[in-house]
């Protein structure tokens, strides 16, 4: 029994060596007989001892020609194992002692002829077995594209990582024997190595190189996608221009979130965004400068960022030049008046003129025409100077103390009207066409949370900024309460109404770089990819200038899923 279970072990690569086992196998049946049953003839016979026969091992191997299945005499004992046929007679022996003797000779000889039978049915059989799953010649082992490291020799083998079939991989002998249309070899896992040799190695991670045809001569039936390109930028693309229509089943449409918005007519309503600096009106701005050399007298502000009403004085100057000056107003007024009334008329036309040239120099040193009627009123010159505020505004600057000597052109004080500022902006050069004169504004600031001014575009620059490339602009804020300051940062909106247009979502479109892209709806699951020419972003929606009608309704949501399926049903051949 231990015999037979041996030759049911035996595995299919060893297929074509089970008869000659099975021969050996009897042979060590016959050898290990119950002594005194079979006496061999050369025990008896010394004569016959060279036709003895050791016992063989496992590890011979004796060429098949002396299995049982090539030899018919094998079964006679005398011939293949030194038995003689014919029973010995031993000193003790007899006819029954011969019977016995024939009985155990029959016994083994149907044993050896049932192992002969099974070793017969497992050669045909693993040798079936072996020829149906035995690789080509030229073929040296069998790999998979996505892991190059499986390597095996069985061509129905799955790869063991991702369960995809394997490919098989030529003999490089072979592989070199028809690599007429090779270009080089390369590593799959690092491309750019590039040899010539097909029996060189990776010198990165030492694995067999694989063949790169060349691209001037592809495979049969392949595509050719340099052959392609070349037509396309000699002929053009027709089928590019006008992209087919493809079909996703509504119920994937819901699985990955498909949504359709319509073609509607809009305001076209923009809001352009920016940030400004406040900054004073020049002209509401009043620099106070001494016109005359005298004395600070008295000052009526002390500091910066006082507020002062109009006509409230300011600074008092003391100045004798001033001094001379009205008394010479007043005494050519006195002059006048003596010659009215002695009616005398011979130089009266140059004494007007004379009292014209005073006033005149007077004013000239911010003398105001109320001083210059309190002066022909009173005819008392004054030793002193008040100069008041033009306006409502605050204090800028003080540039003088009391009692400190000033000359002419020395500055005093300054003064700003704040209630209403300037406000420069920064925009883009793209949107410089948007930018028009008496443009309504609007100004937020985050020092008055909530609240808002209102101003108009008053001025575009128009010099850029090389470093930034932007353009300022000017915007007038009416700023009553003084709530806006001088350098304060402010946000800026201009509204603009561009009349009505086709609109659809910002989100429906698919920009490609050349073209841009939307899935118009067809019904049933049906989609067609369209080339639309769009204007200008407007908030969430484009303004569509030409490729889509009022009332169509295009993918609004899950583009980029849409145009997988497009690239893979060929409705998009290109970009």
């Amino acid at each position: 029994m231990n015999s037979i279970e041996r030759v049911f072990r035996i595995g299919a690569s060893e297929c074509q060596s089970v008869g000659v086992w099975a021969c050996r196998l009897v042979r060590e049946s016959f050898a290990r007989r119950p002594t005194g049953r079979i006496t061999p003839l050369h025990s008896r016979a010394p004569a016959l001892q060279h036709s003895d026969t050791p016992t063989p091992r496992h590890s011979d191997t004796r060429p098949v020609r002396e299995c049982l299945l090539f030899q018919p005499d094998l079964f006679t004992p005398r011939a293949s194992f030194g038995i003689p046929l014919t029973p010995s007679l031993s000193p003790s022996g007899g006819e029954g002692r011969g019977e016995g003797r024939r009985s155990i000779g029959k016994r083994y000889s149907f044993m050896a002829l049932v192992l002969t039978v099974i070793g017969a049915v497992f050669l045909t059989v693993g040798c079936a077995k072996q020829n149906a799953g035995s690789k080509p010649a030229d073929i040296d082992y069998y790999t998979c594209t996505m892991h190059p490291s499986v390597k095996t020799h069985d061509p129905k083998a799955k790869c063991p990582i991702c369960s995809m079939d394997l490919v098989a991989v030529k003999k490089k002998d072979a592989a070199a024997a028809g690599s007429g249309d090779v270009d080089y070899y390369t590593c799959t896992m690092h491309p750019s190595v590039k040899k010539q040799n097909p029996k060189d190695k990776c010198p990165i991670c030492s694995m067999d190189l694989t063949p790169v045809k060349k691209r001037a001569s592809p495979p049969q039936g392949g595509h050719d996608h340099t052959k392609m390109l070349a037509e396309q930028a000699a002929h053009g693309t027709p089928e590019s221009s006008t992209p087919g229509e493809f079909t996703v089943p509504l119920e994937r449409q819901q699985l990955i979130g498909v949504t359709y918005a319509p073609v509607q007519t809009k305001p076209l309503q923009l809001a352009v965004r920016a940030v400004g600096i406040v900054t004073y009106d020049k002209l509401r701005h009043w620099d106070f400068v001494s016109r005359v050399d005298g004395y600070v007298e008295k000052l009526y502000v002390a500091s910066k960022g006082e507020l002062v009403e109009k006509n409230q004085p300011l600074v008092t100057v003391y100045s004798p030049d001033l001094f001379t000056s009205q008394r010479e107003l007043a005494d050519l007024l006195r002059l006048r008046d003596q010659a009215k009334d002695s009616n005398v008329s011979a130089g009266h036309e140059s004494m007007e003129g004379l009292i014209a040239a005073a006033r005149q120099r007077l004013r000239l040193w911010n003398i105001t025409e109320k001083q210059l009627e309190e002066l022909e009123r009173t005819r008392k010159p004054s030793e002193t100077l008040t100069l008041d505020s033009p306006f409502r505004g605050i204090v800028q600057s003080v540039g003088v103390d009391q009692g400190r000597k000033v000359m002419s052109g020395d500055h005093l004080v300054d003064v700003a009207d704040l209630s209403v500022v300037w406000v420069w902006a920064e925009f883009y050069q793209e949107e410089l066409p948007l930018l028009k004169t008496n443009l309504a504004a609007t100004i937020t600031t985050s020092a008055h949370a909530g609240e808002k001014f209102a101003g108009k575009l008053a001025l575009v620059d128009p010099f850029m900024n090389e470093a930034k490339r932007t353009v300022r602009a000017r915007l007038d804020i009416q700023n009553a309460d003084f709530k806006l300051r001088p350098e304060m940062y402010v946000d800026v909106e201009l509204a603009l109404e561009l009349g009505v247009g086709l609109t659809i979502p910002f989100h429906s479109v698919l920009p490609t770089g050349k073209h841009n892209i939307v899935f118009v709806d067809k019904g049933e699951g049906r989609l067609e990819p369209r080339f639309v020419e769009l204007g200008r972003k407007f908030g969430e929606l484009y303004h569509v200038k030409e490729g889509l009608k009022e009332g169509e309704r295009v993918v609004a949501s899950a583009n980029f899923l849409i145009d997988a399926e497009a690239k893979v049903q060929g409705a998009l051949r290109s970009w």
